[in-house]
């Protein structure tokens, strides 16, 4: 991508003109309860404050109500706005080239055979992690990146997972979504086995027996170690290739929303990574919600087919281009790269991407080039 590209053009092509001030002033005023009736509120209020702020002064103006004098006094002006806006783009535009911050989470775990079984080695620890460009925060992570190693089995797989604890408290690891696990290695703290004290290993072995998009994740003091990092993607994949959709090229979006902030894949808008696509691709994406909120992804220009819930291969695959996912479910979509140009992807709960400072939180955009 051009990164001299300019902000009426990419505007242009990514379509937010259909963005307009009364769809916002409905939508966050629809979304403001959900947002801030949850245990996220807090911890989101310094990244949710721009958006919080425009869609107070939008909503007033669509009801015919002057804003808050405090609103009035501390609102950037337009030029402000359109500058703030441009510096993000600009920024986001410079990351498909070269990251923007430090650290990249879901990296592949390799795994080590003893026999027939594949060994992964996960360590819990706490690191400072760059969600935004210089914006560093405390975080809970898996082998020091957020999200965790992405581990990929197959079908039928011996799976060993070695949790070695670094942490200054104790914590498990639950396979979330996986079939055939026994309870000893379901991972609930104090239901099905001991906590992992610090300092402490723990091992889990099982069979990976239902293909498709599963996580892991802490289940002890979920609340603060998943909403500070200790999450990843589980992928099984089916032993018979042929029965799956064929596709050109895979994504993974972990969306989260909690102790930091709105996030895909650990990082917040415009140190997200764009999704990239020849005209003509096929991408099968894997959307996941480890957080506390719905996030209804919507992707402009063209259609998502969705082809499984949860793992599981829906008998009748749909068409939409707005997708809600709940916390804790994980969607398969195939989306064919038929249009060119720079197309946004965000959750439709404005609040959550967008304000009088510019994009935010959860926003990408899939970047097709002929």
């Amino acid at each position: 991508m051009d990164t001299n590209m300019t902000r009426r053009r990419f505007v242009g092509l990514i379509g937010l003109g259909s963005l307009g001030v009364g769809s916002l002033g409905v939508a966050s005023g629809c979304s403001s309860s959900a947002a801030n009736n949850t245990p996220a509120a807090a911890a989101n209020a310094a990244t949710a404050a721009p958006a919080t702020a425009a869609a107070a002064t939008m909503s007033g103006m669509d009801h015919g109500a002057a804003a808050p004098a405090a609103n009035q006094a501390s609102a950037p002006t337009p030029a402000q706005m359109d500058a703030m806006d441009l510096d993000k783009i600009q920024q986001f535009l410079a990351n498909t080239k070269s990251p923007i911050t430090k650290g990249k989470g879901g990296v592949p775990l390799a795994y080590e055979r003893d026999g027939d079984t594949k060994v992964f080695t996960i360590t819990a620890s706490k690191i400072q992690w760059e969600t935004m460009a210089g914006q560093f925060q405390e975080a809970y992570a898996y082998n020091a990146m957020l999200p965790g190693p992405e581990i990929r089995v197959t079908e039928g797989d011996q799976v060993r997972v070695v949790l070695r604890n670094g942490l200054p408290e104790s914590t498990t690891i639950h396979f979330h979504g996986l079939q055939g696990v026994v309870n000893a290695m379901d991972g609930v703290g104090n239901l099905t086995q001991p906590p992992v004290k610090p300092g402490q290993t723990f091992t889990y072995e099982f069979v990976a027996k239902n293909p498709g998009t599963h996580m892991y994740h802490s289940h002890i003091n979920a609340t603060k170690q998943v909403g500070s990092g200790m999450l990843g993607a589980f992928i099984i994949e089916p032993k018979d290739k042929s029965t799956y959709p064929k596709f050109d090229k895979e994504y993974t979006m972990v969306l989260n929303d909690t102790l930091l902030g709105f996030t895909i894949n650990g990082k917040g808008f415009p140190a997200t990574e764009a999704l990239t696509a020849k005209q003509g691709e096929r991408l099968l994406i894997r959307f996941m919600n480890e957080g506390n909120m719905s996030h209804p992804m919507h992707l402009h220009g063209m259609p998502m087919q969705v082809y499984a819930r949860d793992g599981y291969p829906l008998p009748q695959p749909y068409l939409c281009d707005t997708l809600d996912v709940a916390p804790g479910n994980r969607y398969e979509v195939l989306v064919d790269a038929t249009e060119v140009g720079a197309w946004a992807f965000h959750c439709h709960i404005l609040t959550h991407a967008e304000g009088d400072e510019g994009m935010f939180g959860l926003v990408t955009a899939l970047v097709v080039t002929a």
